[in-house]
């Protein structure tokens, strides 16, 4: 029903920037929050920026400061601005969206593949 995909992941030294995007389609009129997960290495994969519809945000609290989500409903699409990157924050970064489908009265997670962010000196 929706379909995301990311781009913008790389290699970048400590300290460095970095821009995450992620572009939905199909049923875009029906998503209401977007976000970006991350799973590092040995971790399981957590949440580390949402926005809902109305552009409210939520950050995990050690990118609090670096990171910056934002969204396009013109253009359906999202993007994380990262920077002052740190090593930690190496892992696949995937995007996310809660599609509302109102003939279930229910909402359910569509994932991205992921694009793989890589913070080495």
């Amino acid at each position: 029903q929706v379909q995301l995909v990311e781009s913008g992941g790389g290699v970048v030294q400590p300290g460095g920037s970095l821009k995450l995007s992620c572009a939905a389609s199909g049923a875009t009129e029906q998503i209401s929050s977007m976000g970006w997960y991350r799973q590092s290495p040995g971790k399981e994969r957590e949440a580390v920026a949402i926005i809902t519809q109305g552009g409210r945000t939520n950050y995990k609290r050690s990118v609090m400061g670096r990171f910056t989500i934002s969204r396009d409903d013109v253009k359906n699409t999202i993007s994380l601005q990262m920077n002052n990157l740190k090593l930690e924050d190496t892992g696949v970064y995937f995007c996310y969206a809660v599609v509302w489908e109102v003939v279930h009265g229910t909402g359910v997670n569509s994932w991205g593949k992921g694009t793989l962010v890589t913070v080495s000196s």
